[in-house]
């Protein structure tokens, strides 16, 4: 079952959830204490900048260029599928087995074992990177590092095979040439099939795969061999060529996929997703959450923001919305998400907390964000933030549900605000 953070935490907790609310003496104390426990900030008010020093403020941005999220999606098509790479493996070993029955050379041994090593990191590293990516926010540092690491075993098998090719085609078995040339241009046809969206990746493998077959061949003097060096180099082009294309055509087309998703996923004033995209983001990062961890829901409503309005305009409103969005995505952490729901309300989702104070310190820290002045059009603008929190370990949580429980925490903390205000006045 959801829980309040107060209801979770005990006394202590209790105290510090009624101290947000205004409702208990000593608030002021206990938010400087808390201030002293954070990373020094020191706030740009005119950019609304927050700048930390500290290794707590991870920033998050959800408008990254087309064209970094196009390679990203370009990177991550390397490891959708693995059946390929386990076919070719098998086949490797199969031919392997037979040419040393044919040939009985012990660099064999060692070619087909450097093969099959090189095969299993290759499986063994798409599994692990479609692990690491999947329900993610991959960023283009991410996914060149996820090419690194799949590249390695990739063009380590590829020159395994132009090895073993090479080996082959110095002895005289005709009949393994033509077996290794079928298993040569059959990875080569794989190669292009699993790696054309990323050309440079793609024509090195063939290369080094394919480049010993042709100098060997094109050194025998025969005319089929020279042929075959011939055939072998033009289909090389071709291959590139057609690459090339489909490589252009490809990032064309997923630009305008991420542009049209994104549109329908975002929110037009402040940038930040809309509903639709935090109920996916919930939905995928809830059926990846590990036991022993708890989410978090805030629902964030801005305290003076229709008087902004009635006194400098709904064009400054506007603009203090997206500042205070900007203030939002660097408040919290990288692996979560901020979304506007519509007004002044905002939510944020955490996954992979280990207890729920981590998340009373993002809610401590969205306060102190919004407290600080916001620059509008030469004028200073001071607004504050409530925040209802809901902790949950419950992996069937639904998301609307957890939102009406902190809008409802929410709505109990203002109504107990007002309370104390009007008990004050009388």
């Amino acid at each position: 079952m959801p829980r309040t953070a107060a209801a979770i935490l005990g006394r202590r907790s209790a105290r510090k959830a009624a101290c947000q609310a205004g409702d208990l003496p000593g608030a002021g104390s206990m938010r400087t204490a808390y201030r002293a426990k954070e990373v020094s900030k020191v706030w740009d008010v005119g950019r609304g900048r927050l700048d930390r020093s500290g290794t707590n403020a991870m920033p998050f941005s959800v408008t990254e260029p087309v064209s970094d999220r196009v390679y990203v999606a370009q990177v991550l098509s390397l490891f959708s599928s693995v059946a390929t790479s386990t076919v070719t493996a098998g086949i490797f070993i199969i031919v392997l087995f037979i040419a040393y029955q044919k040939v009985g050379n012990p660099v064999f041994v060692a070619v087909g074992i450097a093969g099959c090593v090189l095969n299993v990191w290759r499986i063994s590293a798409c599994l692990w990177l479609r692990k690491l990516a999947s329900g993610r926010v991959i960023t283009r540092d991410e996914a060149r590092r996820f090419e690194a690491q799949f590249a390695a075993p990739h063009l380590g098998f590829a020159a395994a095979l132009g090895a073993f090719s090479f080996l082959i085609f110095r002895g005289a078995q005709t009949e393994l040439h033509m077996l290794t040339i079928c298993v040569a241009f059959g990875y080569c046809a794989g190669v292009v099939a699993n790696c054309g969206s990323r050309p440079v990746l793609a024509l090195g493998s063939i290369l080094l795969a394919i480049g010993p077959i042709i100098c060997i061949s094109a050194t025998k003097q025969e005319p089929v061999y020279s042929a075959l060096a011939v055939v072998a180099t033009a289909l090389i082009c071709g291959a590139g060529r057609s690459m090339i294309v489909r490589y252009d055509e490809a990032r064309k087309e997923i630009a305008a996929r991420i542009s049209s998703v994104s549109m329908a996923r975002r929110d037009g004033l402040t940038s930040l997703p809309n509903r639709l995209a935090l109920d996916e983001f919930f939905n995928a990062r809830l059926a990846l959450s590990v036991t022993g961890t708890v989410v978090a829901v805030h629902y964030v409503d801005l305290d003076g923001f229709k008087p902004v309005n009635d006194k400098y305009g709904h064009a400054a409103g506007d603009q203090l919305l997206i500042a205070v969005a900007d203030r939002l995505r660097k408040a919290i952490r990288m692996s979560d998400m901020v979304a506007r729901l519509g007004g002044d309300e905002f939510a944020i989702v955490q996954f992979g907390l280990k207890n729920e104070d981590e998340a009373f310190e993002l809610s401590w820290r969205v306060r102190d964000a919004m407290e600080q002045p916001f620059a509008i059009d030469q004028s200073s603008i001071l607004i504050t933030a409530s925040l209802g929190t809901i902790v949950s370990a419950d992996r069937a949580a639904n998301l609307h549900h957890l939102l009406q429980l902190a809008d409802t925490q929410l709505y109990g903390i203002k109504r107990a605000r007002h309370r104390l205000r009007l008990t004050a006045t009388l």
